[in-house]
């Protein structure tokens, strides 16, 4: 073998390993994925049992296993759909109305989600507990008046009817992100517009209840109420700092917001100035300082925005 016949093969074999090189995925971040993983669970436990408690404390003492078990059961029928079939309508290829079936069964996923640092399959388990929690909110229009059977019916159908096709037109590069611009960083329209549309419907559905500002139906554990909003509270750290979906800047930004907000509101509320009795006056004064954290959070959110995969935001 003469000198330009090696010179040959080593030019092959250099343009072997550039175009190799070229080839090779972005990197996996430990800390990103950990923090996304973390995030995951400090969302799933909004659901339950943070919001089993929340709503439990609110009903009477009869009813509260079976507000327990609608989160329960909504948390596993959602968790099945969104792996058979949700994830793949929201973010697989498709329409720009709805994905198509290539990400089936958590299917095709990538060793790294595309624009980030952190693998599909944490990318599709933190989008998982969105999914969950959206139609859990719900329970609140329909608590105590409803059978089992309706609800798991109910919130199947809902997610596989309303939330699926919003979150791919907001977030998964649907019609209204890139046709409007529509932004959206942590669920303020995905989540908790359509859960808030959805529960007054069904409210307006079912009507008024029997003896309606005519008796009190007071709280039976302003105490479980308290728990489920601390859970619901500690749980936002992940809700708004995972959706930075990275362990930088951005997510210790929202965390750090999260606390002074949740702070404040917590306590402009105080005391209610007239009550009728010593044990309503306990009972409001515990549930009155939930009423003002809790629902805060939708309304930060509709001052915060998106870019991209949902990484760079900004504030209005």
């Amino acid at each position: 073998m003469n000198l330009r016949q090696w010179a040959a093969v080593v030019a092959m074999i250099f343009a072997s390993l550039s175009s190799a090189y070229a080839k090779t995925p972005a990197a996996v971040d430990t800390g990103d994925t950990a923090w996304i993983l973390t995030a995951s669970a400090l969302v799933l436990m909004m659901t339950i049992p943070g919001l089993g408690l929340f709503y439990g404390g609110l009903v009477r003492m009869r009813n509260v296993l079976s507000v327990i078990m609608h989160s329960f059961v909504i948390l596993c029928t959602v968790s099945l759909l969104w792996a058979v079939i949700g994830y793949s309508l929201v973010f697989g290829d498709g329409s720009a109305y709805l994905g198509g079936t290539t990400n089936s069964m958590l299917a095709n996923l990538a060793d790294v989600r595309a624009g980030l640092t952190i693998p599909e399959s944490t990318f599709a388990l933190f989008q998982m507990t969105f999914a969950i929690i959206t139609p859990a909110l719900v329970i609140g229009a329909f608590v105590e008046r409803v059978r089992f059977g309706w609800v798991v019916a109910f919130s199947t159908l809902w997610t596989l009817l309303v939330y699926i096709p919003v979150a791919r037109w907001v977030w998964g590069g649907g019609w209204l992100a890139t046709q409007f611009g529509t932004l959206d960083f942590a669920g303020g329209i995905v989540v908790h517009t359509t859960a808030g549309i959805a529960a007054l419907v069904v409210a307006m559905l079912l009507g008024a209840r029997r003896g309606f500002n005519k008796s009190l139906l007071a709280p039976h554990s302003p105490a479980l109420t308290m728990v489920g909003a601390g859970l619901l509270w500690v749980g936002w750290f992940g809700f708004n700092g995972g959706s930075a979906l990275a362990a930088g800047a951005g997510a210790t930004g929202e965390a750090a917001a999260d606390g002074a907000v949740q702070r404040d509101r917590a306590i402009a509320p105080g005391r209610p100035d007239q009550t009728p009795s010593l044990e309503t006056q306990v009972e409001m004064s515990s549930c009155r300082p939930t009423s003002g954290c809790v629902p805060d959070r939708r309304r930060r959110r509709r001052g915060q925005s998106e870019r991209g995969q949902r990484g760079e935001h900004d504030y209005w």
